[in-house]
């Protein structure tokens, strides 16, 4: 009795490369090279017209006394300025990106995105002129209070701003240009939840806000964070309206509602580059570096973070 070998085994089909494919896959790769082209353009620009501002003669920074003292009080005041905006900023974005995906019918829903989303077509210029002409003349009652009533916390020791440009006003400035980025994207976020996630935590008797605590959250976790460092690096690289609002000098402190206020670095380079020398202008490019390194440390901390709860969400 013979036995007859089993027939081969179909060889697997091998994909279909279409000429559209091919296009496509180029177009996207020649775009992300031409983005990292100008990200180290920039870069280059920046190092070599910084680096000899960092041994300029010592009157250039006045009045600090080399490049390090020069820069760090407008570090300091950059991140301040923009931690604060994102404080005030980013639980109103996702009260907002929560209610127009979760809460509100689709006829108020639809508006009330489509006026966040407005927010971002604003110049910053027009900030600007509201913050310092406008806001900073209302907040005083405000500043008055915090001084009266908060002022052993160090970010209200006062005494308060009599034209009311203070930190506070300029971060209030910020938060509102950085709501739009961060409403936005946390909005399609949670939009992108899987329905069934949501109604396996309603089956098992939970409320609106233990299912958005339980199964929305923790999906859209990375995508919020995302939003965020998007809206920190709005708030980190602000220039013309920080420079509107803002009664700026090279000082370190957390007081946020004095006459007193750190600058911050784009806000220096904004004020200064015009009338500088060109030894002041090479010291102006080279904070800019520093800015440059700020900005991508966060970015950079951010991936990391996302990262990880990635990995979390996928165990």
């Amino acid at each position: 009795m013979s036995v007859t070998a089993p027939p081969p085994a179909p060889r697997a089909a091998r994909a279909v490369v279409r000429p559209g494919d091919r296009i496509f896959a180029g177009i996207a790769r020649a775009a992300s090279l031409t983005i990292m082209l100008a990200l180290a353009g920039v870069f280059v620009f920046l190092a070599i017209e910084g680096l000899p501002g960092l041994s300029a003669p010592e009157n250039i920074y006045a009045p600090a006394e080399d490049f390090w003292s020069y820069v760090g009080p407008l570090v300091f005041g950059t991140i301040l300025a923009a931690v604060v905006a994102l404080v005030l900023a980013v639980p109103f974005s996702i009260g907002v990106a929560l209610f127009i995906s979760h809460y509100a019918p689709p006829r108020i829903a639809a508006p009330v995105a489509y006026v966040i989303d407005l927010l971002a077509a604003v110049p910053s210029v027009v900030f600007g002129l509201w913050g310092g002409l406008a806001l900073a003349s209302s907040i005083r009652p405000v500043t008055d209070w915090l001084y009266a009533n908060l002022d052993f916390i160090p970010f209200f020791a006062g005494p308060p701003s009599v034209t009311g440009r203070s930190m506070l006003t300029a971060g209030i400035v910020l938060a509102i240009m950085v709501v739009p980025i961060v409403t936005a994207l946390s909005r399609e976020v949670f939009a992108q939840t899987p329905r069934l996630h949501e109604e396996a935590a309603m089956a098992l008797g939970a409320t609106r806000w233990e299912t958005i605590r339980l199964a929305v959250f923790p999906y859209a976790r990375s995508g919020v964070i995302s939003a965020v460092m998007l809206g920190l690096g709005r708030a980190l690289g602000e220039t013309m309206a920080v420079a509107m609002v803002l009664s700026a000098a090279p000082v370190v402190t957390l007081n946020l509602i004095s006459d007193t206020n750190p600058a911050t670095i784009a806000q220096n380079i904004a004020s200064n580059y015009k009338e500088a020398t060109p030894d002041k202008q090479a010291v102006l490019i080279a904070t800019g570096l520093v800015l440059f390194a700020v900005t991508f440390a966060v970015n950079f901390a951010a991936r990391w973070v996302i990262a990880r709860s990635e990995r979390k969400v996928s165990r």
